[in-house]
């Protein structure tokens, strides 16, 4: 995944105002700022890792309807729809850009019969995988339970959250 244009540091983000907070980091869980609206009350983060632990908690404790809502907001993988700029890159990243007409099609009959079944996308931390992987995953993780993927998709959403709070945010400022 390439790096974002402007890396911050964690000083920064713990002197930002709750609207630059939401701004600079509503996009790391899919199109759900909420989350880091609820993170910011936590200030100040002494890790990376503190605050991706936090806005976890905020997601997964915001309630039943809600977390739905996030587990709803991510794209289908390889879709020909509008994703977010993040999911757009960490997508291409895997080669979802580059299906054949077959696979295409494969992913996509997998994407609605898992959508049909369990009521949200399929939602997989894609960074490190490929297309192979990513049709293997979900031919596999379809014949699951719906407790098993609502589990297995906050998991992945931890997973792809963590790497994008790590992309966009170091420890240190360089002159420390």
């Amino acid at each position: 995944m390439t790096t974002p244009a402007s890396v911050l540091t964690l000083e920064e983000i713990n002197s930002m105002s709750r609207d630059e907070f939401v701004a600079k980091l509503g996009g790391i869980f899919e199109h759900s700022p909420w989350v880091a609206e609820m993170a910011y009350g936590q200030l100040p983060f002494h890790s990376v890792q503190q605050l991706h632990t936090v806005m976890l908690e905020a997601a997964r404790s915001a309630g039943h309807s809600r977390v739905e809502e996030l587990l709803r907001a991510h794209p289908d993988l390889a879709t020909r729809l509008q994703v977010s700029p993040l999911s757009a890159v960490e997508q291409q990243g895997a080669g979802l850009d580059r299906l054949t007409p077959e696979e295409f099609t494969r992913l996509t009959e997998l994407n609605v019969a898992y959508t049909e079944k369990f009521g949200f996308p399929f939602i997989l931390a894609v960074r490190g995988k490929n297309k192979d992987d990513i049709i293997a995953a979900i031919e596999e993780r379809v014949n699951r339970t719906l407790q098993d993927e609502w589990e297995q998709a906050l998991a992945e959403i931890g997973t792809i959250t963590g790497f994008r709070l790590n992309d966009l945010i170091i420890e240190k400022s360089a002159e420390a």
